[in-house]
């Protein structure tokens, strides 16, 4: 079996490789080379008189401006240009940008006007502008508007696209027949510039209309080129202008009310404990220079965030949970650089969590413990100089946590301190050069009073372009430092990549090496360090239609691992995959993936110097994804993962997800997925220091047990949002998730890696591994954006977390006992107010203020 499999799959790797000049065959006839075309250019015009934003351009001063047009199509076929035309002008003045657009359609039904929360396209068209205010090339502003008036923004950089940042700024549109209109103004408060006499800034515009689902760029954006920012046209003729002096203030106040179980339950009845809390503090934005802001949240209250999606970790590795905290969030793409920094780490586990219960006497317990970090305040400075130096200071301090002992003999409650005063800090330089290239130092530094250690990470990366920006080179190097009282750990890690990033065929090649004691886990996060690792990624993509296709996107690669210390062989993995989109916009994708030779686990047995000889095994899978642009749609996918392994061993699972629209205002999104691991190997006991209850036999050294179990997850979510208009929106989300894993037979671990068969049995150890996990929340968010930047928010929370060792086989069993458990709730009230200084100055007057 396993020589038939291995021989199967890699036949099937090497077809793959051989069907890529057929590939290419089927895309367009390749062009001889030409000369790179100059940028497009557009000139703003200076006026004395503000244009109302209305969404009516009916100002003298707009027939005045020069005018944008010829948009060029970026998808799904690049190259052609718009058949309804787009028009935009630029006007200025000494405190802001103004942006009109005149948008056309082939009718007002061909306008889709759909109304979605902020910085949510849903299934609407747009218009954009997006701003290099620098000229460097890298780094950018993108400021949208729908047709029904909602905004987006977001900043871009060498790591991607982030609309988590939000500026204050004013935007209206009006549609007329089959023509819309979009006015805008960008305060200069709203983005930094240098002070020039004469500004050169990056310049595009965008236009997505979602009837067609076309997208196209006045200053043409190809996918097949490295790089979004560098091609964009130029934007002349601001002068004399000046930086403003930019100081908001966004003062908070806030109410929350939570009832949850106390713990001392009867047997009829569930204690709960009911708490009231008033909060208030304030963010406070300050320019400190033409470049330079200053970021500063002082107490802040992050109840109202997004909850955590909850699910069952049977892995060696911790959960990388999303951050969905506004002040990580916004303006961080510096501190992200390198992916140095996990902002999770921040507010998150105490440190000295698992210590609570050390060196206790047998009657005292933990009767609480927390599991996050209070949030004293956090500060970040960030900016550019018209060198194209980017500097950041990330800062935040967390207070003292405790965790609660009790003496059961006495009652006495007395604390231990499980997170001392914590400074946290993160310091960016990143310099951008030509042809789209950089270099950057980052350094992370976590520093705790008392006895606990301090750590510190220093980081170098850089990437250079060739000047056609057909070609790269890339790397990184970092240090880590953990301080202990009478030691000092260090580790180390470095990769360096090269390859073709530009055209239909593409290639990188990368060889990376973390060290045994490399660990950035005090402010970053790494799953696994002391490897090796060689990477060959082949890509060829196929832009324009062909066949029933409008796009397609094929990749196929290996990975080669060692662990660095000591060098032995670790892994090996053939991977590729295959994404396209069809012509009535149905996404589809297929992967493959193959580890056709016996690899090394050296963490499943959570010991060192231990590891698990993981069987050959192959997985496939795929999804379908419907054009979301209509009322109904559909999102299907499946995993399948075969091992040559005991007892037909396997993975599967598969999620189905319809979405609705109804109307314009109301999206419904329900999601369930099912899955099962057949015959599933894993982790279930270390019995060093056990004793055996019958024999009393204490057990000396490593003697790691593991199972053979059935693992079953249902996951259910339902996504409802009902928009009121483009500053109101009620939103809801519940998922609950279902796992049960059932113990059927235990092995003994070998030094070789290999299992083998034992008389262990759980009952003697006073074990059981079988675990029934239900985790549930719901949230419940309404939002009033009722002034620019001022919002009214009110959230309400219901979560449920159970993991108990009694099987309930049955989902509904499950379901049911979910919602009859005591259950924790809250509901929050929260407002916010934005204050300008410059806007309370031209309102008072100098002499008032």
């Amino acid at each position: 079996m396993k020589k038939h499999l291995q021989a199967f799959m890699l036949q099937a790797f090497c077809c793959s490789l051989l069907c890529l000049p057929g590939l290419h065959a089927m895309g367009q006839t390749t062009k001889k080379t030409q000369s790179v075309p100059a940028k497009k250019e557009l000139n703003a015009l200076r006026v004395t008189s503000t244009p109302k934003i209305d969404g009516v351009l009916d100002e003298p001063e707009w027939q005045q401006a020069q005018i944008a047009t010829d948009f060029i199509q970026n998808r799904p076929n690049p190259g052609p240009k718009e058949r309804y035309p787009t028009q935009v002008k630029i006007l200025y003045d000494d405190a802001a940008l103004y942006i009109g657009a005149v948008v056309q359609d082939a009718s007002r039904d061909s306008i889709f006007d759909n109304l979605s929360g902020r910085d949510d396209t849903g299934n609407s068209d747009f218009f954009g502008v997006f701003l290099d205010t620098y000229n460097d090339e890298i780094n950018g502003y993108g400021f949208f508007v729908t047709p029904a008036g909602v905004q987006l923004d977001a900043r871009y950089s060498s790591i991607g696209e982030d609309f988590s940042w939000n500026a204050v700024w004013e935007s209206n549109a009006t549609i007329e027949g089959n023509t819309w209109f979009v006015e805008v103004k960008i305060p200069y408060s709203a983005i930094r510039f240098s002070e020039r006499p004469e500004q050169l800034w990056g310049l595009n515009f965008m236009r997505n209309r979602q009837s067609t689902r076309q997208g196209y760029f006045w200053s043409h954006v190809d996918p097949a080129k490295d790089g979004f920012v560098n091609q964009w046209g130029l934007l002349k003729g601001i002068k004399s202008i000046t930086p403003p002096v930019r100081l908001s203030f966004t003062p908070y106040v806030s109410a929350t009310a939570e009832r949850f179980p106390s713990g001392a339950s009867g047997s009829d009845r569930t204690e709960y404990k009911e708490e009231v809390k008033f909060s208030g503090g304030m963010d406070l934005k300050y320019g400190i220079s033409d470049a330079f802001t200053l970021d500063m949240t002082l107490v802040p209250d992050f109840s109202q965030v997004q909850s955590d999606n909850q699910v069952l970790n049977l892995s060696p590795f911790e959960i990388q949970y999303n951050e969905n905290r506004p002040f990580f969030l916004e303006g961080t793409e510096l501190f992200n650089k390198g992916g140095f920094f996990y902002s999770r780490r921040v507010g998150g586990f105490p440190v000295n969590f698992g210590k609570a219960d050390d060196d206790l006497p047998e009657h005292v317990i933990v009767a609480e413990n927390p599991i996050e970090t209070k949030m004293i305040n956090g500060t970040k400075i960030s900016g550019r100089t018209k060198s194209g130096l980017g500097v950041g200071v990330f800062n935040a301090v967390i207070g003292r946590a405790y965790a609660t002992l009790r003496d059961t003999l006495t009652g006495a409650e007395f604390e231990r301190e499980v997170q001392p005063l914590t400074n946290y800090n993160v310091a960016v330089l990143d310099q951008t050069l030509k042809n789209n290239s950089y270099v950057t130092l980052v350094n992370t530094n976590v520093m705790r009073q008392g006895s606990t250690y301090d750590a510190n990470l220093t980081a170098f990366l850089f990437r250079l372009n060739t000047k056609d920006n057909k070609y790269a080179v890339d790397g990184r190097a970092a240090l880590s430092q953990q301080y202990f009282t009478n030691d000092t750990k260090l580790g180390y890690t470095y990769s360096v990549g090269a390859g073709k990033t530009s055209g239909k065929f593409t290639y990188n090649f990368n060889h990376s090496v973390e060290s045994d004691t490399y660990n950035p886990n005090d402010l970053g996060i790494l799953f696994s360090n002391n490897s090796m690792e060689e990477t060959v990624n082949f890509n060829y993509n196929i832009y324009q239609p062909f066949w029933k296709f409008l796009n397609m996107y094929t990749n196929i690669g290996a990975i080669y691992a060692r662990r660095y210390k000591p060098d032995t062989f670790q892994n090996f993995v053939i991977f590729s995959n295959l994404n396209a989109t069809l012509k009535n916009f149905t996404a589809v994708g297929l992967y493959a993936n193959l580890e056709p030779v016996k690899t090394y686990d050296f963490f499943e047995a959570r010991a060192a110097g231990w590891y698990y000889e993981y069987p050959v095994n192959y997985s496939v899978g795929g999804y379908v994804s419907t054009n979301y642009s209509k009322k109904f749609a559909l999102d299907v996918s499946m995993d399948y993962r075969k091992f040559d392994d005991r007892g037909n061993r396997n993975n599967f699972s598969y999620q189905v997800s319809p979405r609705f629209r109804a109307g314009t205002k109301l999206l419904l999104v329900y999601r369930f997925n099912n899955g099962y691991r057949h015959n599933d190997i894993g982790f279930a006991k270390n019995l060093r220091g056990e004793k055996n209850k019958f024999t009393l036999q204490e057990i000396k050294g490593d003697s790691i047990v593991f199972g053979l179990r059935a693992v079953d997850e249902i996951s259910n979510s339902l996504q409802v949002e009902y928009t009121f208009n483009n500053r109101m929106s009620l939103s809801l989300v519940a998922r609950h998730n279902w796992y049960k894993v059932n113990y059927r037979d235990y092995f003994i671990l070998n030094k070789d890696g290999k299992i083998a068969e034992t008389d262990y049995n759980p009952a003697h150890y006073n074990a059981n591994h079988d675990l029934n996990a239900n985790y549930f929340n719901l949230d419940m968010v309404y939002s009033w954006w009722f002034a620019p930047g001022s919002e009214l928010a009110i959230v309400w929370k219901d979560a449920f977390r159970e993991e108990v060792h009694t099987l309930k086989s049955r989902y509904f069993d499950n379901v049911n006992h979910t919602f009859s458990s005591p259950q924790s709730n809250m509901l929050s009230v929260k407002v916010l107010y934005y204050i300008d200084y410059l806007t309370l100055k031209n309102k008072f007057g100098k002499g008032r203020l």
